[in-house]
């Protein structure tokens, strides 16, 4: 399971235009759920790149929200990411900016 994680998350976050806001929404869900509008809001993107951030990060089994699909229900980090989050972060800190930060 690491390794096609490992593979994933390379390909989403280091390998496709968008991989640096995808791991800032990774980075804001682990401190805690937020929906589409309060992520835009917290990380200063416009609603529709975060909702196609969200669906993509959703699609590919990262990011989970509870049944109903509800405007205003949160995502959270799925069970398959957060048992593996340390691959995340190595992947992150491997491609770090030099302020420190993304974004």
């Amino acid at each position: 399971m690491s390794a096609a994680l490992r593979q994933l998350l390379w390909y989403l976050i280091a390998g496709t235009r968008g991989g640096v806001n995808r791991a800032r929404i990774i980075e804001a869900l682990r401190e805690r759920p937020y929906n589409a509008n309060q992520l835009s809001a917290a990380l200063g993107l416009d609603y529709r790149t975060v909702r196609h951030h969200l669906d993509l990060l959703q699609k590919n089994g990262l990011i989970t929200r509870p049944t109903g699909d509800a405007y205003a229900s949160p995502y959270f980090l799925s069970p398959y990411l957060e048992g593996s989050y340390t691959i995340f972060e190595e992947i992150r800190k491997r491609l770090k900016p030099p302020g420190g930060r993304f974004g």
